[in-house]
């Protein structure tokens, strides 16, 4: 039996724990049947952004004339856009996949696997065993039990990324960060989007003002109907039919060409058969990970999007730090995940960091808010920004609780905040108190926190 000192298992960011621990001189084992880079390079975050810009491009062109130049949109290569798209991250994953190939004191095993005993696996019928196991394998799309759905073509976002023949129609089944990316790159392309989301509104994971604002931006774009949830799916001819319902039994059934399940995700650990390996997970079939990222197995960890932290690239990221300092360099670091920020990348965007206003009133936590309004700003008067906001949310006694902004940029805006409740005294002071160049962007940050009543 192949015996390793340690064996990474999912080559998105368990592939920088595998080139860590080879460096170290670990004899060192990487598990992956797929294109290196993980879901984050070759089916989420990277092409979906690669898209999104070619969508965001398209409505620029679009808006020109807001700016009195004369500017006419002719015609989109869709194709040319998803090959451009690909053949630049396909780049990408085979040049890691060349350097890791060489890499000394590494083995790079291409196969699928599964735990049959702790820290060991089988691997293409052979068994391996290490002395240090970092389960790092992901998550997938949640495809539910729909009636119907497996007697229809579908899509989920694994696919419909790599779509080359535009749909003339497209119903995109949920609401969340996922659906509306995928919603704003299809329509801007010019596809008709149809979004059946089953809570009343989309992205209700978001503090409740973006959420609202943001449902009603996309309501001018698509057809939405939230508070519908989807009972059943037929095929139509070419295309395909969703019914769906609300809670008060009113029915409604909406077609497409196209149909793309974008309900969540799961992570992959029923794939890995995790309780052989005495690894325990919770009721959503989770890892369940300690501050050290420790599983319930002696000598395994977990990290990324399988384990039970925030499902973000970048928290997979922040995660991998830990991991090494634990498993390669034998520390003792700990993970610290407050303060995690995020970002959905429609446009206009969306970010946030901390709790949100309903988390707030559900914890009975006392609060005080502070809001400003994009488009009231110099910069965004320059831009001639019809929407957007920064919505603070602080303690009586100055302390930040969270923030969450739409509009343009928001993404990058956010990471002042991050900083100030990570880093910084976590004062409403930390951004009051610093010198915003103007007339930045970021101004509407500084003014929402001015707006903060203490």
């Amino acid at each position: 039996m192949p015996h390793h000192d340690l064996l990474v298992i999912g080559g998105g960011t368990g592939n920088n724990v595998a080139a860590a621990g080879a460096d170290a001189g670990l004899d060192t084992a990487l598990v992956e049947p797929g294109p290196l880079g993980g879901t984050c390079l070759n089916r989420g975050c990277n092409p979906s952004k690669m898209l999104i810009q070619a969508a965001t491009a398209a409505n620029h062109v679009r808006d020109a004339g807001d700016f009195y130049l004369d500017a006419s949109l002719d015609g989109i290569d869709f194709a040319a856009v998803v090959d451009d798209m690909d053949e630049t991250l396909s780049a990408l994953a085979e040049g890691m996949d060349e350097g890791y190939q060489d890499e000394e004191n590494l083995t790079m095993y291409r196969e699928k696997t599964a735990f049959v005993d702790e820290r060991t696996v089988e691997i293409d019928g052979e068994e391996v065993s290490a002395e240090k196991v970092v389960v790092a394998a992901g998550s997938r799309p949640l495809v539910p039990p729909i009636d119907g759905l497996d007697e229809v073509d579908y899509l989920t976002s694994r696919e419909a990324l790599y779509l080359r023949d535009q749909p003339e129609s497209l119903v995109v089944l949920g609401g969340g960060y996922i659906a509306v990316e995928l919603g704003y790159f299809f329509e801007s392309m010019g596809t008709d989007v149809t979004i059946v989301e089953m809570l009343d509104s989309l992205v209700p994971r978001e503090d409740p003002a973006v959420a609202e604002a943001f449902t009603e931006i996309a309501s001018e774009r698509h057809d939405v109907y939230t508070g519908h949830r989807v009972t059943a799916v037929e095929p139509d001819g070419e295309g395909i039919v969703a019914h769906a319902e609300t809670e008060a039994g009113d029915e409604i059934a909406v077609e497409g060409d196209e149909l793309l399940v974008a309900l969540g995700r799961r992570p992959n650990t029923d794939t890995l058969d995790v309780e052989a390996g005495g690894i325990e997970t919770d009721d959503d079939g989770f890892v369940v990970t300690n501050d050290r990222l420790e599983t319930s197995a002696d000598g395994v960890w977990a990290q990324g999007d399988i384990a039970d932290n925030a499902m973000f690239k970048h928290s997979g990221d922040y995660e991998t730090e830990i991991t090494t300092e634990n498993v390669v360099r034998d520390g003792d670091a700990t993970a610290d995940f407050s303060a995690m920020p995020h970002a959905i990348f429609t446009e206009p965007q969306m970010a946030g960091v901390g709790r949100t206003e309903a988390e707030l009133e559900e914890a009975g936590r006392e609060y005080v808010v502070g809001r400003e309004e994009l488009p009231d700003t110099p910069m965004g008067r320059a831009k001639k920004l019809e929407e957007g906001f920064v919505k603070v949310l602080a303690a009586p006694d100055g302390e930040i609780l969270g923030c969450h902004a739409l509009g343009y940029e928001a993404s990058t805006m956010i990471h002042e905040v991050v900083v100030a409740m990570r880093a910084g005294s976590g004062h409403v002071s930390d951004i009051t108190d610093t010198i915003h160049a103007h007339p930045t962007l970021n101004k509407v940050v500084e003014y929402a926190f001015d707006d903060v009543p203490l």
